[in-house]
C-alpha cells in the first residue's frame, strides 16, 4: 500500500463542506448518459469530480526526487509517463515538474507527506485540485473521437495505457492521459473550459452514437 492510498480520517472533509460542493459539469451528467453509447462503435462520456490533484516540482535525479517518490511509495515518472493506475498515480508534465492524482480528500495528507520530504530542498508541491475537472471517455470509439480534435498521434504504437500528455482538444489546453486499452482516457481540462470541451466532444461522439 502506498501513501497515496491510505486513508486517514484527518484528511477527510467534512460533511456539510463535502455536501456543499458542486463540481463544473454536475448539470450535464444526464446529458453525458443520455448521450453515450455502447457496442462495437460505443463511446461514452461521464465527469469524474473532485480528485486530488498536487502539482510537484521536483529537480530530477537527486536526493529530493528519490526522499520525494519513496514518501509516495512510487517512482517519479519518465517523460510523458504515469507511475502507478487510475485510484494513485504521478503524472510527468515536465523535466522538473509532475502532477500527482488520488481519490478526493487526500490533498492535505499528501502535501504534508511530499513537503516533509522535500525539506531542505529546492521543490515545491501545490494543491491545484480546484484548477481542474476530469473527463472520462471510454469505449471502442474513444480514440476515433479524440483524433478528431487532437494533432497527437494516438494509435497504439505511439501513445497507450500509461501514456500522457499535454495537449490541446480543439483550442483548450488539457492533460491526456490514457488509462487502458479499451481504450479508456482522463481528460484534465480548467473548470472554465470545462462546458465548451464537452460540447467539442459530444460533436465529435455523434457519428458514433447515431449508429
Amino acid at each position: 500500500m502506498t501513501v497515496l492510498n491510505k486513508v486517514e480520517s484527518e484528511t477527510a472533509a467534512p460533511e456539510t463542506a463535502t455536501a456543499a460542493r458542486h463540481s463544473p459539469l454536475e448539470h450535464r451528467a444526464a446529458e453525458l448518459e443520455r448521450r453515450s453509447a455502447s457496442g462495437a462503435r460505443g463511446v461514452r462520456l461521464r465527469e469524474e469530480p473532485f480528485l486530488t490533484q498536487i502539482n510537484l516540482r521536483t529537480p530530477p535525479g537527486g536526493a529530493e526526487a528519490s526522499a520525494v517518490s519513496e514518501s509516495l511509495g512510487l517512482p517519479l515518472p519518465t517523460a510523458n509517463r504515469v507511475s502507478g493506475d487510475e485510484h494513485d498515480a504521478v503524472l510527468w508534465l515536465g523535466p522538473d515538474e509532475s502532477l500527482i492524482v488520488a481519490p478526493d480528500g487526500r490533498a492535505e495528507h499528501l502535501l504534508r507527506t511530499v513537503r516533509d520530504a522535500q525539506r531542505g530542498g529546492s521543490g515545491s508541491a501545490v494543491d491545484v485540485s480546484a484548477n481542474r475537472t476530469t473527463l472520462r471517455l471510454s469505449g471502442p470509439a474513444a480514440r476515433e473521437v479524440l483524433e478528431k480534435l487532437c494533432s497527437l498521434d494516438l494509435h497504439p504504437r505511439s501513445f497507450g495505457p500509461g501514456d500522457c500528455a499535454q495537449t490541446l482538444l480543439g483550442r483548450v489546453i488539457v492533460v491526456l492521459w490514457q488509462l487502458d486499452r479499451e481504450p479508456g482516457y482522463r481528460i484534465m481540462v480548467r473548470c472554465s473550459f470545462a462546458d465548451y470541451l464537452v460540447d467539442l466532444l459530444l460533436d465529435a461522439m455523434a457519428e458514433f452514437l447515431d449508429g
